[in-house]
């Protein structure tokens, strides 16, 4: 079968190419899945660059997320329950830029049929990191603010939806006025273009003077250090992104006047303490969000595998909108 391989870490668009590769096996308690699309995810290309939290043994295959056919079961229950079934593939480990994978069971989340297959692909990363930022991390309440860098991206613009859905008001840090005016248009409540506003003024003029309590950040570097200038007493700042690939630099004492506060967040370590029952009603609750168009994923465009080059550059393509697909095996029903 095919898969894109990388053999040492670096730029994808360098290091990946087209392998032939054998088609694994599931084991017990596993099922394997002939892939239709998985999405390309800044956690993705950091991966391959080797500057991901974790990494794999190399050779390796990128890919954390993505749905397909589940085609086979190594035993068990819940792969018995898939088989046959359009899944979305939930894969901790990476490896989905491939025609077919192997994953525990457990992580082949059935899709329901009113979801078409693009929108399955791009199921997890982004809405559950929307979803658990701001209904369980921050639990951001209706009327207050939310500061989000980086919202022109598919994740931030999801947050804006949600922001609406669920009555908080959404700030975006943009760097282009192009995309200032497509959030706008979007229902953004406020958006700050820092290629000619001053973020930490601006957020001033917005909130009366008082800064912001809720706030985002997946860039760092300078951006995140001026996010901090934005908080309010008691604030708190969740960096989840590197985007910047640089270090931020911050004076301490505006943490400490007001007892503000920096976190980190990361999807996976989040995950992993959780239990079944709360990993289900997240699931069905991201679903029933899609259909209501809140949790949706904008495609920018469908690549073949055979082209991953071209696909990788597109997806840092600078002021690029919508997500870029890798189609793995023959499209079916949408």
């Amino acid at each position: 079968m095919k898969a894109a391989v990388f053999e040492r870490f670096g730029e994808p668009c360098e290091v990946l190419r087209i392998a032939q590769v054998p088609e694994p096996t599931p084991g017990p308690g596993q099922v394997l899945v002939r892939m239709r699309y998985s999405p390309i995810n800044p956690s993705d290309l950091l991966t391959v660059q080797g500057a991901y939290g974790r990494l794999p043994s190399l050779p390796a295959t990128p890919g954390y997320e993505g749905m397909g056919i589940v085609e086979k079961s190594g035993g068990g229950l819940l792969g018995w329950r898939v088989l046959g079934r359009r899944v979305a593939v939930i894969n901790a480990v990476g490896g989905n830029w491939a025609e077919k994978v192997v994953i525990p069971a457990r992580q082949a989340v059935p899709v329901p049929d009113d979801v078409p297959d693009e929108q399955a692909a791009a199921f997890f990363v982004n809405p559950a990191t929307v979803l658990v930022l701001a209904e369980k991390v921050l639990r951001v309440p209706p009327g207050e603010w939310l500061l989000q860098t980086a919202a022109g991206s598919a994740l931030g613009r999801m947050m804006i939806r949600l922001g609406k859905r669920l009555g908080f008001r959404t700030l975006n840090v943009v760097r282009r006025t192009q995309t200032a005016e497509e959030l706008r248009s979007l229902g953004a409540d406020a958006v700050v273009d820092t290629s000619r506003e001053d973020l930490a003024g601006r957020v001033r003029e917005l909130t009366g003077g008082k800064g912001v309590r809720f706030a985002i950040d997946a860039v760092g570097g300078q951006t995140a250090s001026d996010l901090v200038r934005c908080l309010a007493p008691g604030g708190r700042l969740i960096v989840y992104g590197t985007l910047a690939m640089e270090p931020m630099q911050l004076d301490q004492r505006l943490l400490i006047a007001g007892s503000k506060k920096i976190e980190g967040f990361w999807l996976s370590d989040w995950v992993r303490g959780q239990g079944p029952l709360t990993m289900l009603r997240l699931f069905r609750r991201i679903f029933q969000l899609m259909r209501e168009k809140v949790l949706t994923t904008d495609i920018g465009a469908i690549y073949p595998l055979d082209q991953i080059a071209e696909a990788v550059r597109k997806a840092v393509e600078p002021g690029r909108s919508g997500k870029i697909l890798l189609k793995l095996g023959s499209a079916g029903r949408q």
